[in-house]
């Protein structure tokens, strides 16, 4: 209410100072025909004036905050890829029975486009996977978790995040499997309803995981395409990946 008050006082204050300088402007002047004149042309003016200064100027604007913040969000994208998201796509992997399969349709080459780039997505959206939920390294991932933490809860506090929720929601994904883990004292030797309860968080992550791979690397490969380059030799989805240029 308050803010409401506020610019009901602003806007009856500045009709009134229009009306003064007007009236002023009568008093010395004594010409009423060249001050609606004025006043007319000015009122014709107005809609130009709204629609060059909200619809075109501030679209402008709006567009260069947004790819500034874009900018923003894949420089944070690319630090957790590097440093935790492409470690996972490496080492869940391993332990699902159709690995065969979702190294084909993601195994990037020099060839992709954007017809390449939307058919994984469409695969990556509808991704099932088969896990060997009694072979999991349960233990190595609860390590590694442990040391990734605090970078974790950095990002998470980053409010670059804010324009991503998607990105927001893997983080999460991410975090929550840690404190699965993190809640057992062992997690060798679990029984066979919870390690089917730990398969389904991985899962459910790491579909979230290549959908969000896939976004940032196809944004490599419009702007960056010599960190591209290096993708394309070390993505997790080859036989033999290497940052060697053979």
């Amino acid at each position: 209410m308050k803010k409401f008050s506020f610019i009901g006082y602003l806007s009856l204050g500045c009709l009134l100072l229009s009306a003064l300088f007007y009236g002023i402007d009568y008093l010395i002047f004594r010409d009423a025909h060249t001050l609606f004149l004025y006043l007319w042309s000015s009122l014709a003016f107005l809609p130009l004036e709204i629609f060059i200064v909200v619809l075109v100027i501030e679209r402008i604007i709006d567009q260069s905050e947004r790819k500034a913040k874009l900018q923003k969000l894949n420089m944070v994208l690319g630090a957790f890829f590097n440093d935790v998201g492409n470690q996972l796509l490496r080492g869940l992997l391993d332990n699902f029975n159709n690995k065969a399969e979702i190294s084909k349709h993601l195994n990037l080459a020099t060839s992709w486009g954007n017809k390449e780039f939307r058919e994984a997505a469409e695969y990556a959206n509808k991704l099932k996977i088969e896990i060997e939920y009694r072979n999991m390294n349960l233990a190595e991932l609860k390590v590694f978790f442990a040391r990734k933490r605090e970078f974790l809860m950095t990002l998470l506090g980053n409010p670059s995040l804010l324009e991503h929720d998607h990105f927001t929601d893997l983080l999460w994904a991410v975090t929550h499997l840690d404190k699965e883990l993190e809640s057992r004292s062992s997690v060798e030797n679990l029984p066979e309803p919870d390690l089917k309860h730990l398969a389904g968080y991985i899962e459910r992550l790491y579909g979230s995981l290549v959908t969000e791979w896939l976004d940032y690397i196809e944004h490599l490969h419009a702007n960056y395409p010599f960190l591209y380059s290096l993708v394309l030799r070390t993505h997790p989805f080859q036989e033999h990946p290497s940052a060697v240029i053979k």
